[in-house]
């Protein structure tokens, strides 16, 4: 669990575990903190990313999300190969396979505010279904993706094979799931995976203008759509107007959706309540 804080200050996690996790001015930002192993996830890190994820549903004060992983070299290169976990058959994995995907993110379902992949490194594996799990990437330019369980003997489970072919084109997705080769940011931005691709020194300074932009929407409104898209990708778009999510019903009758109205009348920026 998380210390609460103020609306403006910080707020992290206790401890000294390899995750962390602070909430400053309505942003969380969740970062892998294991970079001796490039950031790859154990059993311990995965169980904390999880509650991290459940912290962050919780708290009506969180209106954007910042995933990376520490250092300059990976932001997660998937499961830790040392550990124990790792000595399971593929059969045993798959029958112990966690609902919300690696890392608790890849194909979680409940996590309305938008997510936000600051990808500094190599995103492989797992790391790359974490990718595949946020709305917004953004990459340095030394990135590289792959999903390369098949050059180890196991397969994308967490939302690799389902997923990418979900966002890429077809042919691209083959392309990188039958080869388990890396690609470069660049590729992937040509793909339409990584939203932008930057020089590693401009790679903060490009995820706050995200987030920026993010803040400057409604957050009740920015639930809405992620809460739509998120339960009703399975529909036609039809059906998926008419269906009264949560969170669409409360955004239609949100003190955010009058106060934007009245912030553009009197031509000043509005101030958002989240409610």
């Amino acid at each position: 669990m998380t210390e609460r804080g103020t609306a403006t200050g910080p707020r992290q996690g206790a401890g000294t575990d390899e995750v962390r996790y602070e909430v400053a001015d309505h942003v969380a930002r969740v970062t892998i903190d294991r970079p001796a192993v490039l950031n790859a996830v154990d059993g311990a890190t995965h169980e904390r990313l999880r509650d991290i994820w459940a912290s962050i549903e919780a708290d009506p004060d969180v209106r954007a999300v910042v995933v990376t992983g520490a250092g300059e070299r990976a932001f997660c290169v998937g499961a830790d190969m040392s550990s124990a976990a790792i000595e399971q058959t593929g059969l045993e994995y798959w029958a112990k396979v966690d609902a919300d995907g690696f890392g608790g993110l890849s194909l979680r379902t409940t996590l309305d505010v938008p997510v936000i992949a600051r990808v500094n490194g190599y995103a492989m594996g797992g790391g790359m279904e974490m990718v595949l799990g946020c709305d917004i990437v953004v990459a340095s330019e030394g990135a590289k993706f792959a999903l390369s369980e098949p050059r180890v003997g196991r397969l994308p489970l967490d939302g690799g094979i389902t997923q990418l072919v979900r966002r890429v084109p077809y042919t691209q997705a083959m392309g990188l799931l039958l080869t388990g080769r890396r690609a470069s940011a660049a590729e992937m931005h040509r793909m339409g995976l990584v939203n932008e691709v930057v020089p590693a020194d401009e790679l903060d300074a490009a995820v706050d203008r995200w987030v920026q932009d993010i803040l400057a929407c409604s957050p009740s409104s920015l639930r809405a759509i992620k809460q739509v898209v998120q339960r009703t990708r399975h529909m036609t778009a039809q059906d998926a107007r008419t269906q009264r999510v949560p969170a669409l019903v409360a955004a239609l009758d949100s003190e955010d959706s009058k106060e934007g109205v009245l912030a553009f009348q009197q031509k000043r920026p509005p101030v958002w309540t989240g409610r």
